[in-house]
């Protein structure tokens, strides 16, 4: 990337979990060229072993990078950001932000010390979340819903499908019955379902996602670069706020429409991505 050109930020997840933080980021830098790499050909992440894991994102990140050079790589994922964190790192100089459950914040900002924490089961069977909890939150009382279908109801509202509002609801029950006042969502699918989740919650108070920190984080990173007046200038960058978004499998029915209601309208869409020569580019339309 040159001086003269906008920053540019990619932002990795397995699905469409990471418009949720692109969304963040185009919030706090709307000036930066957003490109989106979504790995869905071998989504879910949590059911794939690590070395699969590791391989794929770097093998798809290298791809993407040799094609469109970025200034900041954000892993939006938190099964990836898990394990794949060094791997990246060791094998480019771009910087990389990964994302982690927010559970320090909301061991700041809960009233009655009952916390919420809305995860994967993958995450919520990963040694690291007791650490995280061990750390910041050992005065709390934390109650962990890990459910397996959360992140398939919001890939499938992409097309339109409607969210099971009474499935949801049974879903996340228990944090009801724990009297929490503060929920962590613990996934970076789940701010695409916060009004769902809203309204099978009323009582909670406070929700609190990784999102904002994260782009808080990319813009600090861009600023030790020489680049984050560049990216918060304004909207004056022509074209649309995501140069491409990238997939591995077939993209989802209605994407363009999706993206376009995050404030995220992609300039193209390319599926069945996997990297090296690229296919005709399919211009966005909702």
């Amino acid at each position: 990337m040159t001086s003269l050109s906008a920053p540019r930020v990619l932002v990795f997840d397995s699905g469409v979990g990471g418009l949720s933080v692109a969304a963040c980021i185009r919030h706090q830098l709307p000036a930066a060229e957003l490109l989106y790499l979504a790995d869905n050909a071998g989504f879910p992440y949590g059911d794939q072993p690590e070395p699969v894991v590791i391989e794929r994102c770097c093998r798809l990140i290298a791809e993407a990078l040799t094609l469109y050079p970025c200034d900041v790589i954000v892993v939006a994922c938190n099964t990836a950001s898990t394990v794949v964190l060094p791997h990246l790192r060791a094998m480019t100089p771009v910087p990389v932000v990964g994302v982690v459950p927010a559970i320090k914040p909301a061991a700041a900002e809960t009233r009655n010390g009952r916390i919420g924490l809305l995860a994967t089961p993958a995450t919520i069977r990963r040694p690291y979340l007791d650490r995280l909890v061990n750390e910041f939150a050992g005065h709390c009382q934390v109650e962990r819903i890990g459910h397996p279908d959360l992140v398939r109801w919001v890939e499938e509202s992409v097309g339109g499908a409607p969210v099971p509002q009474a499935a949801l609801a049974e879903a996340v029950a228990g944090f009801a019955r724990a009297d929490v006042d503060t929920v962590v969502l613990g996934c970076t699918h789940y701010p695409l379902l916060l009004e769902n989740l809203r309204a099978a919650l009323p009582a909670v108070r406070f929700w609190i996602d990784s999102g904002d920190a994260i782009a808080r984080r990319v813009h600090q990173l861009l600023a030790d670069q020489g680049r984050a007046d560049a990216a918060v200038s304004g909207n004056q960058r022509p074209g649309a706020p995501v140069r491409v978004a990238l997939f591995s499998g077939p993209a989802p029915s209605g994407l363009a429409r999706y993206m376009a209601g995050l404030d995220l309208e992609p300039g193209a869409i390319r599926d069945n991505w996997s990297g090296g020569a690229t296919r005709p580019t399919a211009t966005a339309s909702a």
